[in-house]
């Protein structure tokens, strides 16, 4: 199997050298980058590509590695056991498959997205370092051991938040998804607006840019909000012409806020244009 991307998912060559890395080396690809640079939307477009089904496993700051193997309900256990109910007698009437385990159980190899591994606690990784090498679990309530089927394609995004241990970093191979350059943004644009008119494309993608670039801004719009601001701006049937206006009074772009997301930066620009205002008199 090889990842060759897809004409709804733009991906660059190193990116695609990476994915057949991993696959090949039967190691998690770990996968960093902006938030909105499609880490996530990778693992959907790699079981499209290879016709595998996805499970999906999306930490919390409360998650623990555990809960991707199995979930123990001990207190619904005993709330039959006080009703009577005679489903008590079997402990594994109460034990809730996680996603690791379905992956392990597939009958296919299956792609096993963990996303946003950095949002649960340090220890979190190094707690899925036996289970990942081994593709094997015990489940200490019944006695059983799970074993892997097949080998499942692991996909681990992170939005660099905090740091990975190096135990767990060794046992993956690394790929970081670079912000995309004005070329590669407008074929994904393309993907998404495959009419949009070459002028409004170019004029919302240079504004775009430079949005990114003011210095100062704590929050830089992503690919994700791009696409919402032009959506807007189709829309709203706003003309290229209003990208470029020259007014010093509209420095705030149009439809500014699917591009800016806190008002700390809203206010940086209403100060840029109370400045170009005054510059213009």
């Amino acid at each position: 199997m090889r990842f060759q991307g897809s004409s709804g998912y733009v991906a660059t060559d190193d990116l695609r050298v990476a994915v057949n890395a991993a696959v090949t080396l039967e190691k998690p690809l770990l996968v960093k980058g902006e938030p909105g640079t499609g880490k996530t939307a990778l693992a959907l477009e790699i079981a499209r590509s290879f016709g595998a089904p996805l499970l999906e496993w999306h930490v919390k700051s409360t998650t623990k590695a555990v809960h991707g193997l199995y979930e123990y309900d001990a207190v619904a256990r005993l709330r039959d056991g006080q009703l009577g109910d005679p489903r008590v007698n079997d402990i594994a009437n109460y034990i809730r498959k996680g996603p690791l385990w379905t992956a392990f159980e597939a009958a296919e190899r299956p792609i096993l997205l963990i996303d946003e591994i950095d949002k649960a606690d340090i220890e979190f990784p190094n707690d899925l370092l036996r289970e990942l090498d081994r593709m094997e679990f015990s489940v200490h309530e019944t006695g059983e051991t799970i074993s892997a089927r097949a080998r499942p394609i692991v996909i681990i995004t992170s939005n660099n938040e905090k740091e990975l241990p190096d135990a767990f970093l060794r046992r993956c191979f690394f790929h970081y998804i670079r912000f995309p350059d004005p070329d590669t943004m407008a074929a994904i644009v393309e993907t998404h607006f495959p009419r949009l008119k070459k002028r409004l494309l170019s004029e919302a993608l240079s504004l775009f840019y430079e949005v990114r670039e003011v210095p100062g801004v704590r929050k830089k719009p992503s690919t994700s909000e791009l696409l919402d601001w032009l959506k807007l701006l189709l829309v709203e049937e706003i003309p290229p012409e209003a990208l470029r206006d020259k007014d010093p009074r509209k420095a705030i772009p149009p439809m500014h806020g699917a591009l800016l997301k806190n008002e700390q930066d809203v206010q940086l620009f209403e100060r840029l244009a109370f400045m170009a205002r005054r510059g213009g008199r």
